[in-house]
């Protein structure tokens, strides 16, 4: 756990469940909250105003990033508006495209000049980077999300490219790059080295964070031990 506090890049909890969201936001390494639609629906959440509104009446020290559910431009920023409305540190996920692949971008530099903190989601180019990076408001904070392990599950290193990504952001300070969808504890370290500001990390990955420094040779022998424990427990013969 020392690693952890000598990284520059922030840890956000990607979850929607209620009770667990609440323990992490005592932790000191947990410096902000994700979630979306599917994490909600997932963990049975059935009203999502309610849901959002009760973690935010805990939860008002951190960033919290929730999304619009919209598909069409108007209800989005609507929605965006109401969200933004519920707390000072809420950032409101705004994807990069609709459904139909119509580019996100005009809604979001509307959103942005009204003062609402954008986390532009679902970013895996450096294209759509490039065509966002004038949206964005250098004088209010935001967020982009990139999509590193989407990116990695087609066979694509993200390291590189997230690594591009936060040299381009250096233009807009007040704009952070996120590391998004995590696959491993590894990728932490691969957000820090990238430059990344913030990763989102879900909660079977963070419940890892013991492991990091742990001796290899040590583990090594706690797997053995595991394997051997299993068989005797299944009773296994030869």
């Amino acid at each position: 756990m020392s690693a952890l506090s000598q990284l520059r890049v922030k840890i956000f909890a990607d979850s929607a469940e209620r009770a667990r969201m609440l323990e992490l936001r005592t932790r000191s390494y947990i410096r902000g909250f994700t979630t979306n639609p599917t994490l909600m629906r997932r963990s049975g959440v059935t009203d999502y105003r309610a849901f959002a509104r009760d973690i935010l009446s805990v939860i008002a020290d951190k960033p919290v990033c929730f999304e619009v559910l919209a598909d069409e431009f108007p209800e989005m920023e609507r929605q965006a508006l109401e969200i933004a409305s519920w707390s000072d540190n809420v950032y409101v996920k705004i994807p990069i495209t609709t459904t139909r692949r119509t580019s996100s971008v005009a809604s979001i530099q509307r959103l942005a000049a009204r003062g609402v903190k954008v986390n532009v989601t679902a970013v895996m180019t450096l294209a759509q980077l490039r065509e966002v990076l004038p949206a964005l408001n250098p004088a209010i904070p935001s967020y982009v999300s990139m999509f590193a392990g989407r990116i990695a599950d087609t066979g694509i290193d993200p390291l590189p490219l997230l690594t591009q990504a936060a040299e381009m952001l250096k233009v807009i300070p007040s704009a952070g790059l996120v590391w998004a969808s995590s696959r491993e504890l590894l990728n932490i370290f691969q957000a820090e080295t990238a430059g990344c500001h913030a990763i989102t990390v879900t909660t079977d990955i963070l419940a890892k964070l013991s492991l990091i420094g742990h001796d290899l040779a040590d583990y090594s022998l706690e797997t053995v031990k595991m394997f051997h424990d299993d068989a005797e427990s299944a009773g296994f013969t030869l």
